[in-house]
């Protein structure tokens, strides 16, 4: 049986990660709070960042902005689309 959190995104139970995806004490309290559907729209959510402000990753400066826009997705206010996003099929 798959391992169960009480996702603070989803308000409920649902099937929670293998491992903690991200190091540290942030990745461990997503490892324990947040489930797989939860994590797979961030990757969403980081990928459209990633790209809308042409984000290099591996740039320290990039991953800092990261982590806090993953931290206030999963723990704060919601991570904004920056003021310019048009989803795909937009004007």
């Amino acid at each position: 049986m798959s391992r169960q959190v009480n996702c603070v995104m989803l308000g409920a139970e649902a099937e929670g990660l293998d491992r903690p995806p991200y190091p540290g004490e942030l990745g461990m309290r997503i490892y324990e709070n947040v489930s797989k559907e939860a994590w797979q729209r961030w990757l969403g959510h980081q990928t459209m960042l990633i790209n809308e402000y042409r984000l290099t990753p591996i740039e320290p400066k990039a991953r800092k902005f990261l982590e806090a826009e993953m931290e206030k997705f999963f723990f704060g206010d919601g991570s904004e689309k920056p003021p310019e996003f048009v989803p795909d099929g937009g004007a």
